[in-house]
């Protein structure tokens, strides 16, 4: 298939050169044009509050995407919520976990993640139930991760703390292009407020994620080019597939994980009780993966660390010298107020 012009439905890339779609620019000569097709917005604190969900009373966070992540930290902040030491944070992918990195220590926290797929974070979960989780999100009712959530019988609230906000998109002529490429039901949305008229077979469509492919259907458009599959795990590769007129294949359905064994504490969407981990109070601090390998630091920038190390070395000095200079201060005073022996 020839493909000139595309619409991609993400950020413009820092970098085409380090980004999966520079073989497209390069071997084939297309034009990419880069567009998000939403804004996120935070809700406020005045709205949080509502909600009556208090982020210290949990003892787990999962976090799905560097929005979460934003916002989760933002509201704390706002709220003037301290976030207990022995929190855990569970992260759908490592790119997620060194985000981390942004606001907490990984010394002083627990961090678990998936390599690539959605059921790998799940298996992880499974072996930590005691946790009640708490899962920042979008304005998004129901998704393949909560339904998975549902299924594994895990302890967790859905906390609303960002939502999306469809930009105008009128300012495309679609048909200056030869295919738009989505990545979430946002997306899909967005699209549609902007063209109600558009019907499937005026431009070529491929979109990311089975939640992608419902919010498609339930539009009213057919789906083009699904990812990812066996064949082409990315967009890019699916898109270079599709031009080379080599087959899709079938798409990767999340797999699932298996409900929790009887006598196991139950899931609820809702319930805010606190189930406190009495083991992970004084047990060493780590960062593992769902793999069994040892994982890869999650220090991505050494020269920022090794700063961060310093001065709380610094501060533990200082720390020291106050204590050592209070008891000498404690020291004088109690000899100068000891009674002097009578001749």
């Amino acid at each position: 298939m020839e493909l000139k012009k595309i619409l991609i439905s993400q950020p413009q890339p820092a970098d085409i050169e380090q980004s999966p779609y520079r073989n497209l620019v390069k071997k084939y000569n297309i034009e990419l044009t880069f567009f998000k097709f939403f804004d996120v917005v935070g809700v406020t604190a005045s709205e949080f509050r509502k909600s009556r969900i208090h982020l210290h009373e949990y003892t787990a966070v999962i976090f799905n995407s560097k929005n979460a992540v934003d916002n989760y930290f933002r509201l704390a902040r706002e709220l003037r919520e301290s976030i207990p030491e022995t929190m855990k944070y569970f992260c759908t992918s490592e790119a997620i976990a060194n985000y981390l990195q942004n606001y907490t220590q990984y010394r002083k926290r627990k961090v678990f993640f998936g390599q690539q797929y959605l059921s790998e974070l799940l298996e992880i979960m499974s072996k930590h139930r005691e946790e009640n989780y708490l899962f920042p999100c979008s304005e998004e009712r129901m998704s393949d991760f909560t339904k998975q959530l549902d299924k594994g019988k895990f302890t967790y609230t859905r906390a609303m703390m960002y939502y999306s906000q469809p930009k105008d998109l009128t300012h495309f002529n679609l048909k200056d292009f030869d295919m738009i490429v989505l990545f979430s039901p946002n997306g899909v949305k967005a699209l549609r407020q902007s063209f109600p008229d558009l019907k499937s077979g005026d431009i070529t469509i491929a979109a990311l994620g089975t939640s992608t492919h419902a919010a498609l259907t339930a539009a009213g458009l057919n789906l083009d080019i699904a990812a990812p599959t066996k064949v082409s795990p990315s967009m890019a590769m699916a898109i270079e597939n599709y031009i080379l007129g080599k087959e899709q294949g079938q798409v990767i359905v999340p797999k699932t994980i298996t409900a929790a064994p009887k006598g196991k504490s139950g899931s609820t969407s809702t319930g805010r009780s606190v189930a406190s981990s009495s083991s992970s109070r004084g047990s060493s601090q780590q960062v593992t993966s769902s793999t069994g390998k040892k994982p890869k630091s999650l220090i991505a920038d050494k020269a920022k660390y090794k700063q961060l190390q310093e001065l709380r070395r610094q501060k533990a000095a200082e720390r020291r010298a106050e204590r050592a200079a209070a008891k000498a201060s404690q020291q004088a005073k109690s000899i100068d107020n000891t009674p002097t022996p009578e001749a």
